[in-house]
């Protein structure tokens, strides 16, 4: 007999009130904002509002792919989040391997509140303190550099430092966060494994690769797939922070053109559109990275 949705509703009340918080969020600020998508297909102007304002359908689209700086921008976006899944998505997984394999708990606990207090930093203290260490004159790194004989480097000046510099620094904000799901996804994988494969001979690497991997290879799908879709979504304000106009050759991207264009010169349309263009792509991202999961294994989103 199939119960009711009131009843259901009556009966699973108090997961709904435990639920309603987050519903809300989600409906306040992703989907209520999509009404703005309008924008990007009209001439928006402050003064006559949304809809008198005069519809111009594609053009700010094609003016932004006839833009001179449209590959040079999307270029940096995307080899920035290339880099950032190739560099930071294993980061987690191996520093949850390699806890897992610890047998002093005090020690295990202490690396695990180190490793996890970064993510705790907003982007302009980790950016202020990149400035500090990075500094030519007063920087520890260049100290350190200066004290072997070497010429200091102005890191922060130097286009060809930049991806270095915000990808490195975005894996260790980062890595001791990510590993919380993997450790988690650990502890469901039955001890009995464990103990057939030590009778069978295996030692500790093999039982790495034989059993916790595979153990843990639908969170790592599952968390796979959702990078994917977040290859064009970086970090505006570590971006901005750290970028200046010697570095645009590498560090101007689609978050920071955005700005420039609908905050600075209030050209609202044209950004709409740009941020739209990074909404698509990234779900083309994640359909395909997740039809790519399905037929290749069991996992998959949906």
């Amino acid at each position: 007999m199939k119960v009711s949705l009131l009843r259901r509703l009556r009966r699973d009340q108090a997961f709904f009130v435990l639920l309603a918080p987050v519903l809300l969020y989600y409906l306040l600020f992703k989907y209520v904002p999509m009404f703005g998508i309008i924008v990007s297909f009209k001439d928006y102007n402050l003064f006559k509002g949304v809809w008198q304002s005069e519809w111009v359908g594609l053009k700010y689209y094609k003016m932004f792919f006839h833009n001179p700086d449209a590959y040079t921008i999307l270029r940096n976006t995307v080899l920035l989040g290339l880099y950032k899944l190739l560099f930071g998505f294993p980061a987690p997984i191996i520093l949850a391997l390699l806890l897992n394999e610890l047998r002093w708990k005090g020690y295990k606990r202490f690396v695990q509140s180190v490793s996890y207090m970064p993510h705790f930093l907003s982007s302009v203290v980790v950016a202020g303190f990149m400035v500090m260490i990075l500094s030519p004159s007063t920087g520890f790194v260049n100290h350190v550099i200066q004290s072997m004989g070497f010429e200091p480097i102005n890191f922060l000046q130097k286009a060809s430092w930049f991806r270095t510099l915000y990808v490195s620094s975005d894996v260790w904000q980062e890595v001791g966060w990510g590993s919380i799901i993997y450790l988690a996804a650990l502890t469901s994988i039955d001890p009995q494994l464990y103990e057939a494969s030590r009778i069978d001979g295996a030692g500790r690497w093999k039982q790495m690769l034989h059993v916790t991997l595979p153990g843990i290879a639908p969170a790592i799908v599952i968390l796979f797939t959702l990078q994917i879709g977040k290859i064009l979504e970086l970090s505006f304000e570590k971006v901005f922070l750290l970028s200046n106009a010697a570095t645009y050759e590498t560090s101007d991207i689609l978050a920071t053109y955005v700005y420039r264009m609908g905050i600075v010169q209030a050209n609202f349309s044209y950004a709409s559109a740009i941020d739209l263009f990074m909404g698509v792509i990234g779900f083309v991202f994640v359909y395909s990275a997740n039809q790519v999961s399905r037929r290749l294994g069991e996992t998959s989103l949906w």
